[in-house]
């Protein structure tokens, strides 16, 4: 897979993630594929795109105010 393929791929799910908020458990998915798809493939997964990645699992676990 070529990194600007990856690059452009990223750029498209951040903007996502920005106009999307409703679709944001989608979108964490998207970004783990991608992210197992790097590992697959023996490549450097980056330190911030694992940052996100870790964020979205803790925002999106929490439990709803109010239940």
């Amino acid at each position: 897979m070529p990194f600007e393929d990856l690059k452009a791929r990223m750029a498209l799910l951040l903007e996502q993630m920005v106009h999307r908020p409703e679709d944001m458990h989608e979108l964490q998915e998207t970004l783990r594929e991608e992210l197992a798809e790097l590992r697959d493939s023996g490549l450097p997964v980056p330190r911030d795109l694992v940052l996100l990645e870790e964020k979205l699992e803790a925002l999106l676990n929490l439990p709803t105010k109010g239940k």
